[in-house]
């Protein structure tokens, strides 16, 4: 099972292993509270397609296509993240943005699933 959490949300057991998925650390977080499992930043949009798209919602469809373009070419990573889901049974994909419906961690949870569209 793969979710999608905001990093400051409490950790739970549920939550499998954690893998924050965002090029910054989260601001205002603690790393020592974040519980984390791996921090990917190997799986996360450029810092162009980054700053280009900035949580604007009107963006989200380009940003979307931009970044599945990226993330076809981290095949490795990909695979990675799929075994770790099989692995720990369940997958959680933190991202600290504010905006829980347009952010990195939901495409990436779209292309791990296999959906064509998050």
């Amino acid at each position: 099972m793969i979710r999608v959490k905001q990093a400051y949300e409490k950790p739970e057991a549920a939550d499998g292993c954690r893998v924050l998925v965002d090029r910054l650390w989260p601001r205002r977080l603690a790393r020592s509270s974040a519980h984390l499992d791996h921090w990917m930043k190997d799986v996360v949009p450029s810092n162009g397609l980054r700053k280009w798209f900035a949580h604007d919602p009107v963006k989200w469809s380009e940003f979307q296509k931009r970044y599945r373009a990226e993330l076809a070419k981290s095949a490795e990573q990909l695979a990675a993240l799929k075994r770790l889901a099989r692995e720990c049974g369940t997958l959680t994909l933190l991202y600290g943005a504010r905006d829980e419906a347009h952010n990195q961690a939901v495409v990436l949870a779209a292309v791990l699933k296999g959906r064509s569209s998050a």
